[in-house]
């Protein structure tokens, strides 16, 4: 991007030189010949990083019905993925059931509808769940479908300790920027933490929690303010747990992460690189962690949605690509690769299998992963690699001078912050100093639209019906049982996870977990501002 005086700067608005050299590095010399898998893993979390393994391939899917949900599982495992990564309509990440009226003309839209075990079990029925890693990315309800997902695999004779997979549960960047809370951050950070302690007890090889950027960069903020906000909330998280009298070792291991990947490449490859080092070095020095997997910053990366364009969407493969390979250099641990015509509707089969073997050419094709951090010492990617570090620390302070990222949430620091950055970008390409192939430059007279998925109405009819169905021919009394017990556990503040795990047993459905968690908590009505 350049400024109106012919000055170039990244989108996080750093200054780029025309050249760099070894003078640019003074400041910070030595830095770069660090070995990989060492402290602070600048360079990468393990010695030979792609050589010994790629990345775990994860294709975001889930929409519908539970029985559709399978059938694309199956697609994706069959063409080579080697990771499940499941999505939910707003019904189920707000706690609603699928036949509540205020889920109406939205089941099985941006998600899969799960509503009760019977759901969860069509959605993985034939999939071996100690054979796969799951990825669940769900916030509120985090603690019910991950029960849900137990006993699934308990109804497959796999214990909790063989499950592998991740459940999203980021609270804070739901106030920040996603909104599909449901009670006030409070009580939400009690049960992530039940969730957190529950799983380093019963579900060893689970990440109870994906720290995401990844929507509030989508949102609108940059490179620096992702990696800065995330952060942030990743202290707000551990204090949370270490305040229970958790030992910090005891459950570090199992924190992940979850960032963007856009266009600006250097900057990204340079953000993952900055990423490791600033989080090593929190862990280290500010909670004392001795264990070095404490120290790992593991993080999936997905492709920018927001950079998809709904005009000439064959585009958005060449995006997608070009993000990828940042990502692949930055030295993720997952990766996602949106398909070109997600700015539309939910991807078609076919967009998907574009979107996998992207990965797969990324991998088998390009050599990339033949070495090491291959873009290490390059003078630019290590200036913007510790220019990074300083303007994340700087924000870093800022928030911890505020009282944590708990506070700033309730005062809208990160809201405000987020809706000037997105303002200016779209300023930007509204005046032309952005550049969006087929947008506001090298547009076509006549735009082609692909054909498109598009999700039948009889889903949320047939839902409706099979949960009612269900709800009929249930036993009231022990699902009545369940829930007054979840009730006494919120209102003593016991462990939720048990109580959960056995209401869904007992056929309670998620609306109705949800329902009588808000009971006690109350439900969050956040600040209005404009």
């Amino acid at each position: 991007m350049t400024k109106p005086n012919g000055n170039f700067k990244t989108d996080s608005n750093i200054p780029v030189k025309r050249v760099y050299n070894k003078k640019d590095l003074a400041k910070y010399d030595g830095r770069h010949d660090e070995e990989p898998g060492k402290y602070p893993f600048t360079r990468g979390l393990y010695p030979n990083m792609y050589r010994e393994r790629v990345w775990t391939m994860r294709q975001y899917s889930g929409f519908g019905s539970a029985e559709e949900t399978n059938k694309r599982f199956k697609f994706l495992l069959d063409h080579g993925q080697t990771g499940l990564s499941l999505a939910f309509d707003l019904p189920t990440q707000t706690g609603r059931d699928s036949d509540d009226s205020q889920s109406e003309g939205e089941v099985g839209r941006t998600g899969v509808a799960i509503s009760s075990i019977k759901d969860m079990m069509t959605c993985f029925a034939g999939i071996p769940l100690d054979k796969v890693s799951t990825s669940m990315t769900i916030n509120s309800t985090a603690s019910t479908l991950l029960s849900l997902y137990i006993t699934v695999a308990e109804s497959q004779s796999v214990s909790p300790d063989q499950l592998r997979g991740t459940t999203q549960n980021d609270i804070l960047k739901e106030y920040i920027a996603r909104n599909t809370y449901i009670y006030p951050p409070k009580p939400s950070m009690r049960i992530i933490g039940d969730m957190i302690e529950y799983c380093s007890k019963k579900v060893p090889q689970w990440y109870p929690i994906s720290i995401s950027g990844y929507h509030m960069r989508e949102a609108g903020c940059n490179a620096i303010q992702e990696l800065a906000f995330t952060f942030s909330n990743a202290i707000e998280y551990i204090e949370t747990c270490t305040a229970r009298g958790m030992k910090v070792d005891d459950f570090a291991p199992r924190l992940s992460f979850f960032f963007c990947c856009t266009m600006e490449f250097f900057e990204e490859i340079a953000k993952f690189r900055a990423a490791r080092r600033i989080y090593a070095r929190i862990m280290k020095e500010r909670f004392r962690a001795k264990d070095p997997k404490s120290m790992h910053l593991r993080f999936h990366v997905q492709t920018s949605g927001e950079s998809l364009t709904a005009q000439q969407v064959d585009n958005n493969i060449v995006r997608v690509t070009t993000e990828a390979l940042a990502a692949v250099l930055g030295g993720c641990q997952s990766l996602h690769t949106n398909s070109r015509d997600e700015a539309l509707a939910l991807p078609t089969e076919e967009s998907v299998k574009v979107a996998l073997r992207t990965q797969q050419i990324i991998a088998s094709e390009t050599g990339v992963i033949k070495t090491v951090d291959p873009t290490a010492g390059s003078f630019y990617i290590e200036r913007l690699t510790s220019r990074i570090e300083d303007e994340v620390k700087r924000y870093l302070k800022k928030i911890d001078r505020m009282g944590g990222a708990m506070i700033a949430v309730e005062r809208g620091f990160f809201q405000e912050e987020i809706r000037n950055n997105a303002y200016q970008l779209k300023k930007e390409i509204d005046e032309n100093k952005r550049v969006i192939v087929g947008v506001n430059k090298y547009q076509d007279a006549q735009d082609v639209e692909p054909k498109l998925n598009k999700i039948d109405q009889q889903i949320e009819n047939r839902q409706i019906a099979r949960l009612k169905e269900l709800k009929s021919s249930r036993d009231r009394t022990k699902v009545d049982h369940a829930l007054s017990q979840l009730q006494k556990a919120a209102e003593k503040g016991e462990n939720l996870m048990p109580h959960i795990i056995n209401s869904v047993k007992s056929y309670s459905t998620l609306g109705e977990i949800s329902s009588t968690l808000r009971t006690v908590f109350g439900k969050y009505e956040p600040k209005v501002s404009f």
